[in-house]
């Protein structure tokens, strides 16, 4: 039996702005800080299997990826609240884009040059984007950050 999954509309589609961002790579340290910062945020909050990928070498849209399972939806709504307070609140950047908040197993946050993927187990096994671009370097967050206990 297959099962139908809800997938976020537009993942795929950034807007203009996020292009612009990640095409012009003004400040690629600074897509890495909002990355390791999702990625904190995440496991702060529970979240599994957490992921940063490089896409600087794959595309001109983004700069990484930042995937991490959660258990519940509830769970998933909470990761990207805390995530969208940490980046928009602390850090001063701006979320361009969110899909899948209300009622899917796969919300995603565009921060233009940073995308942050927030899966339930079955629909991050199931759309397996890490297979999609196996090509992508993988930051080692044992190194980034190495104070916190990573999963």
């Amino acid at each position: 039996m297959i099962r139908k999954m809800n997938m976020p509309q537009g993942v795929f589609v950034p807007n203009q702005k996020s292009i612009q961002a990640a095409v012009t790579r003004a400040n690629p340290q600074r897509s890495l800080q909002l990355a390791l910062a999702a990625a904190t945020v995440a496991l702060d909050n529970g979240a599994t299997e957490i992921v940063i990928m490089d896409m600087t070498s794959q595309t001109a849209s983004f700069d990484y990826f930042v995937i991490a399972t959660g258990t519940s939806q509830r769970q998933l709504r909470a990761i990207s609240s805390d995530i969208d307070h940490k980046l928009e609140g602390e850090l001063r950047d701006r979320r361009m884009n969110i899909d899948g908040f209300e009622n899917s197993n796969w919300i995603v946050l565009d921060y233009g040059t940073v995308l942050i993927h927030l899966f339930d187990e079955t629909t991050r096994m199931f759309y397996s984007i890490e297979a999609l671009w196996a090509d992508a370097d993988r930051i080692d967050l044992a190194r980034e950050l190495p104070l916190l206990k990573w999963r």
